[in-house]
């Protein structure tokens, strides 16, 4: 048997039952592509549960708006996955007269639509023979071929997905395509994989030299970015008071609290004696509690955050500051990052 057949052997026998493997309507298997990227299967399902129940074709999902769309991405992260969504279900209905591409040519010109998502998409959907490289396709590839090449190089990429395409049984691209995803990510794991059931030991070289630990290789990445956020928190009549995020960083158009960001660790005094904080909420503050720091990891950021409660304060920002009031049962109705939803959910937890 060869390569292909033995992958395609073992996913007949191993296939998780996904429900997006169901079909072949592109737009549903773009939809869970997307939301799956960077997540952990667990953890995007039922989101892409949600997105399919609530937006079945590609028409409901562009006549969302984009509020909408992120509330309902709310806690899955990589915000822009979900804005670049929204942008190109429109893009869809302008040009492609609502019905979602199949063809690779035509995916890969769509916002957020890479080379990967393209092959997946077009394959799955019409058994278009494009291999996709993901990550469990370059650990699976780098280990059985034993080859060193970092796998986010230029050359890394360019070489393994020409390895792929080779490999690739063309009459069958769709379901091979399935295979060999599942099979780096149930059987080639990233940390102890079962060599020893695996189906392609005999021929794997990184069982054969010992290097299953060693490879895939990775060029090291840039060092994280450390920030520190200084959130106050205002709650005035059972209103609480929110800051709409504005393009160029993090969480664009979510919703926070009114944040103070400083170059360093500072402590809450010395952050109400600021020149920034005196001019939005005077000088006569009463620090109410201080939450223990949090920090919170993005991709490139590394978070390190206060919540400081305050009261008897002036309302100076209402002239200064996009900042307005909401409800405590309105909340709901505004997308949050993950770090300012959790922090609100505690506090209506406390005071319930």
């Amino acid at each position: 048997m060869n390569f292909a057949e033995e992958i395609i052997d073992w996913y007949q026998l191993h296939k998780r039952d996904l429900p997006w493997r169901n079909t072949d309507d592109p737009y549903i298997i773009w939809l869970s592509e997307i939301i799956m990227q960077q997540t952990r299967v667990e953890q995007g399902t039922p989101y892409f549960n949600r997105f399919a129940e609530k937006y079945p074709t590609v028409k409901q999902f562009a006549n969302a708006t984009e509020e909408e769309i992120l509330k309902l991405w709310q806690g899955l992260g990589y915000y822009s996955r979900g804005r670049n969504m929204h942008h190109t279900a429109k893009i869809v209905m302008e040009e492609h007269a609502g019905y979602f591409p199949s063809r690779y040519d035509d995916l890969i010109k769509l916002k957020g639509v890479g080379e990967y998502t393209a092959a997946a998409i077009s394959s799955f959907s019409s058994n278009e023979a494009k291999a996709v490289v993901d990550g469990n396709v370059f650990r699976l590839l780098s280990r059985y071929f034993g080859i060193d090449t970092p796998i986010n190089s230029g050359k890394g990429k360019k070489l393994f997905t020409e390895l792929a395409n080779e490999l690739l049984d063309k009459s069958q691209a769709g379901e091979f395509n399935q295979a060999i995803m599942e099979f780096g990510a149930l059987q080639c794991k990233p940390k102890n994989p079962d060599c020893l059931a695996c189906p392609l030991q005999v021929d794997c070289e990184a069982k054969r030299t010992n290097r299953i630990q060693e490879l895939p290789v990775k060029n090291k990445l840039q060092k994280s970015r450390e920030r520190f956020f200084n959130y106050i928190f205002v709650l005035k009549e059972n209103q609480i008071l929110l800051n709409k995020r504005g393009p160029g960083d993090i969480w664009e158009n979510l919703y926070d609290l009114p944040l103070f960001e400083s170059k360093s660790l500072c402590s809450a005094h010395d952050l109400t004696q600021s020149e920034d904080f005196i001019k939005c909420f005077g000088t006569q503050v009463h620090i109410k509690s201080i939450s223990k720091p949090i920090k919170h990891i993005l991709s490139h950021q590394k978070l390190h955050t206060n919540f400081i409660s305050i009261e008897n304060f002036s309302e100076d920002f209402l002239t200064t500051k996009n900042w307005f009031y909401v409800s405590e049962n309105d909340l709901d109705r505004f997308a949050q990052p993950k770090l300012i939803f959790h922090f609100l959910e505690n506090f209506r937890t406390l005071n319930e």
